[in-house]
């Protein structure tokens, strides 16, 4: 039977990968990855070399035919996203149902664990953990109203992730949404984790964004919000 391994690689710092990791991304035959690019980097930067194939959001069907064709064949696979975690929020999901239901679970598909920009920055929010609502990335337009009142009326701690070219929006909605439901909670925008510029702004919705529009909007962003 193939392996087809789901293997989490650093969310920035390329020191955040595991031995395990590294040691799978050795072995396997082939790597499948959502930019060529940004795995050749991590690849290169532990002297793996290994043939790379592209799977994103709107690949198509003969995309994934080709890669369960060699795992059928018996060659083993390793699925990477471009930071984080496979699956989780990432177009890798879609792939990993895809290969379970058509080999009929034919295929070993193995978790490789490592890095998550959301267990990242629960771990630092110290905000209640032993539940929480993880919700993604807001929706760009239809939603959006929903979205932010199931934050307002969440009762546990509560995640999103967001964009550079979104997160004032989307903090500015959320400021109005959490006002509207008469809350005050404490909140933890995390931004850039692990790398060069991370930043964590840490306060009341208002001395956040205040914070967050102080610095340079680049890079991906982790919202949470306490309780």
């Amino acid at each position: 039977m193939s392996n087809f391994y789901i293997v989490a690689t650093p969310i920035g710092n390329l020191e955040d990968i595991t031995l395990r990791a590294l040691r799978v991304l050795k072995e396997v035959d082939f790597i499948i990855c959502e930019d060529t690019r940004v795995t050749s980097k991590l690849l290169a930067r532990y002297e793996i070399k290994k043939p790379l194939v592209s799977y994103f959001q709107h690949s198509q069907l003969s995309r994934v035919d080709e890669i369960i064709a060699r795992l059928r064949r018996g060659e083993n696979a390793a699925l990477v996203t471009d930071a984080g975690t496979p699956g989780i929020s990432d177009p890798g999901g879609v792939l990993i149902r895809q290969i379970n239901q058509l080999t009929n679970q034919l295929i070993n598909i193995v978790p490789i664990p490592g890095p998550s920009a959301l267990t990242a920055a629960l771990s630092i929010s110290g905000f209640p953990t032993d539940k929480f609502l993880f919700l993604g990335f807001p929706p760009h337009k239809k939603g959006r109203q929903k979205f932010w009142q199931r934050v307002a009326e969440s009762e546990e701690t509560t995640v999103f992730y967001e964009s550079p070219h979104r997160i004032l929006k989307s903090l500015n909605e959320l400021k109005n949404n959490l006002i509207t439901q008469s809350h005050n909670n404490p909140i933890v925008v995390c931004r850039e984790l692990t790398k060069m510029f991370e930043s964590i702004y840490r306060g009341t919705m208002e001395e956040v964004l205040e914070k967050a529009q102080r610095d340079p909007i680049k890079g991906e962003y982790v919202v949470v919000i306490g309780k």
